[in-house]
């Protein structure tokens, strides 16, 4: 209804993606520059009105293109409020400069990012994704940041034991025996399947580069030194969406509840050997509350990202809709049916995502690395080897454990040292030493103090080289410059806006008041009827829905958890305040929901024990602020006796709800939208009352596969709407007048003058 603060801002600003040409600035005309149109003093040039015309042609309609002359007076309009902010002395605040440099921050780094770098580390990454490796590894461990002859001795013991291996020692001996990866001990280094993304790029890179069968040279990491034996290659199994039904079992469930939950897994399976619908036997047995609002729906996975064994049963399966028997996880039991299977993706589609990934894990220092060896070739850089040999002195240590102060050199004048120069700007000794300070942290036992502080200080480098840049982008790049322009103007034009126009149109109460007397006209509100309405497909479903709409609660199809307890406990163990957990979640999610508490006991327990279950599970539910309203207790004790003994011992959940959108959503399974039920005023204009007789009562119309019930309760004439139906429109309206009697005055201050033999050169 009202226009938020930047929505006027981004008129004059090009969406950020959109900017893909250099522009020129705002310019003064000289002698070499004509003007095209001149405001007050100021004199703008063809090209900038020409950039602003082919970003904002079509900004108005975008069924139609503006020529250039019914474009001219929006920009000239546009460049009056931003000349006023200017004369405001707006642009040289510090809150506007504050918030032109956070733009400046965030939209750097699109033209700083080394693009051909990621695009090709992007389509490496796909051209892996389209193949899977299996491969083991040996490990053997040094850290990261280890002193030149520890790392050599880490080295050294690798070559060793690739020696062993080239002499026929097994693989998966030697991994067991020598290799610093705990797991080795049991899978013999074996990492099973993985594609891109899924370890680290160096390990990553040397598997892929190896042929099956072949054992890699030392491959270095943060943990030391690998070797990569491959053992198998195959082409991608690509993408699987499936379904389950799972029974929930963490480590700490008792034999009666693994008892429990492999009997109800076995069961589920039986029903679905029956031809009974998966749908129903999901909602009967599963308790993974998440899923099971969805049809037991689970995310769309590949090698490596799913549990082994839901994987292997998921990409077993061949046909949709064909099920797994039933499987164990560390989670529990499930039984997996295939939704569909897909093929990896087009580069075009997959590239934007892959680019995204590229630069925010490990192939991230192949990038900071290219961008550091970039960055000393862009910009002309002297280092003072004698200082840093003095400053890299100080480091001991205490460096390593994040404890290293340099309080000792306070006798030194290392605020007059220089490090390093950028363009002969100079950086100092003091300010990299406070940056070490802040920075340090624990480091791997059996790093360097040495290797560390010179890490801190080519880190140091680095970030000064790139932060020269980022300071200096206006000057070496066209496209950002423009864009930081267009946005101080509407940053500018925004500030403007809200002073004269926005904010009075909102809190002149007495002005919005006359605008409406004034135009009364303007807010008509036409004939109308009160009623209720159903449409469905047919009379059948109609005459369903108001037996359904008669009751109050509704019943509806979706069904909570079920607890299961043992004999005489009456106590929520933590998985049950787990599942309780996603019970909540939905009550919140749909503040018209009642929930009915049902509570049943074995013959052989007490008679309050299934009163006192359902007292813990209210106490739950109240301690989580759902209102005792909104909780139906039913206590059958042992009077519904199942065949099953351990349901015997439980508390079943069903959902009501109070709200008719709630009977909606039941009718529209699946997220079809065949049923609306509906009421309120209504127009003739509403597509629903096309064929509606305008008088009061009930009507039903049919046909076309389509059935409309109405009950009009009384027909309302048409006439002019009060102030308060319209004053959304009214302010609306207000400010329209607003802005147009500001600009007026404001081209009174700044006359505008326009070449028109310019503006017929302007391309259309």
């Amino acid at each position: 209804m009202f226009k938020p603060r930047l929505i006027h801002a981004l008129i004059i600003t090009c969406a950020v993606t959109a900017c893909r040409k250099p522009a020129s600035n705002q310019a003064v005309a000289t002698s070499e520059i004509p003007s095209l149109v001149k405001i007050g003093e100021n004199n703008f040039s063809p090209s900038d009105f020409a950039d602003s015309y082919e970003k904002n042609k079509s900004a108005t309609d975008s069924s139609k293109t503006l020529s250039p002359e019914e474009y001219l007076p929006l920009y000239t309009d546009l460049k009056i409020k931003v000349l006023q902010a200017k004369n405001e002395g707006r642009d040289t605040t510090a809150a506007f400069n504050e918030e032109i440099s956070s733009y400046k921050e965030q939209l750097a780094k699109n033209f700083l990012v080394d693009k051909p770098m990621v695009e090709k580390l992007a389509t490496e990454a796909y051209n892996r994704l389209k193949q899977e490796v299996r491969a083991s590894h040996i490990l053997v461990s040094v850290a990261e940041d280890a002193s030149p002859a520890d790392t050599l001795q880490a080295y050294r013991a690798a070559i060793a034991l690739r020696g062993r291996l080239e002499e026929g020692s097994d693989f998966g001996d030697l991994a067991s025996r020598f290799s610093a990866d705990p797991s080795a001990k049991t899978n013999k280094g074996d990492l099973g399947y993985f594609t891109a993304f899924q370890t680290i790029y160096p390990f990553e890179t040397a598997a892929y580069n190896l042929s099956t069968g072949k054992v890699s040279q030392p491959i270095r990491s943060k943990t030391g030194y690998h070797l990569i034996k491959v053992t198998d290659k195959r082409n991608s199994r690509g993408m699987v969406q499936v379904a389950h039904i799972m029974i929930r079992m963490d480590s700490t469930a008792t034999p009666v509840q693994k008892e429990v939950a492999q009997k109800a897994i076995q069961d589920a399976y039986a029903k679905l050997e029956k031809g009974v619908e998966w749908q129903s036997v999901v909602d009967e047995y599963s308790t993974d509350m998440q899923s099971k609002r969805n049809q037991g729906l689970l995310p769309l996975f590949g090698t490596g990202q799913m549990v082994p064994e839901v994987e292997e049963a998921a990409f077993t399966l061949s046909k949709p809709g064909s099920y797994s028997r039933p499987v164990k996880t560390m989670y529990g039991w499930h039984i997996i049916r295939l939704i569909e299977k897909k093929n990896i993706e087009s580069y075009a589609n997959m590239a934007p995502s892959l680019r995204q990934k590229v630069v925010t894990d490990t192939r991230g220092k192949a990038l900071d690395l290219s961008n550091a060896q970039r960055l000393r070739k862009k910009f002309k850089t002297e280092e003072f080897a004698d200082a840093l040999k003095s400053v890299s002195s100080l480091a001991d240590s205490s460096l390593l454990t994040g404890k290293w102060d340099y309080a000792k050199a306070v006798g030194a004048d290392w605020s007059t040292t220089k490090l390093f120069t950028i363009e002969q700007q100079p950086y100092y000794a003091m300010e990299f030493l406070n940056e070490v300070k802040r920075i340090q942290k624990n480091k791997q036992k059996g790093s360097s103090f040495e290797l560390v502080f010179k890490k801190y200080y080519d880190d140091y480098l680095t970030a000064k080289l790139a932060q020269y840049e980022r300071a200096h982008l206006e000057e070496s790049s066209p496209e950002f410059r423009s864009l930081i322009n267009e946005i101080k103007e509407g940053v500018l034009l925004s500030q403007v806006m809200e002073q004269n126009v926005w904010q009075k149109s909102l809190t002149d109460s007495l002005g919005q008041v006359r605008f409406y007397e004034k135009n009364k006209a303007n807010f008509p509100m036409p004939e109308r009827v009160k009623a209720s309405l159903i449409t469905a497909p047919d009379t059948q479903t109609i005459n369903a829905i108001k037996k359904s709409l008669a009751q109050s609660p509704y019943k509806l199809e979706r069904k909570g958890i079920e607890l299961l307890f043992a004999e005489g406990i009456n106590d929520l163990s933590k998985q049950q305040n787990d599942e309780l957990s996603e019970l909540f979640a939905v009550m919140k999610a749909n503040p018209d929901y009642l929930v009915e508490i049902a509570g049943y006991r074995s013959a052989s327990e007490p008679e309050s024990m299934s009163a006192s279950r359902i007292k813990n599970v209210v106490k739950y539910l109240s301690s989580k602020n759902i209102s005792l309203i909104r909780i139906i207790e039913k206590d059958y004790g042992s009077f519904r006796p199942s065949t099953e003994l351990a349901r015997n011992r439980r508390i079943s959940f069903q959902f009501f709800s109070n709200s008719h959108k709630d009977v909606e959503k039941a009718y529209n399974g699946g997220g079809a939208e065949n049923v609306i039920i509906s009421d309120g005023y209504f127009s003739k204009e509403n597509p629903l009352l096309t064929n509606v007789k305008w008088q009061t009562g009930e009507q039903i119309i049919s046909g076309n596969n389509k059935a409309l019930w109405i009950k009009v309760d009384a027909i309302e004439p048409a006439r002019i709407k009060t102030f308060m139906e319209a004053r959304g429109s009214v302010i609306n309206g207000y400010q329209k007048e607003l802005e147009k009697q500001w600009l007026s005055q404001l081209h009174e201050r700044y006359p505008v003058k326009v070449n028109q033999e310019e503006l017929q050169k302007i391309k259309r």
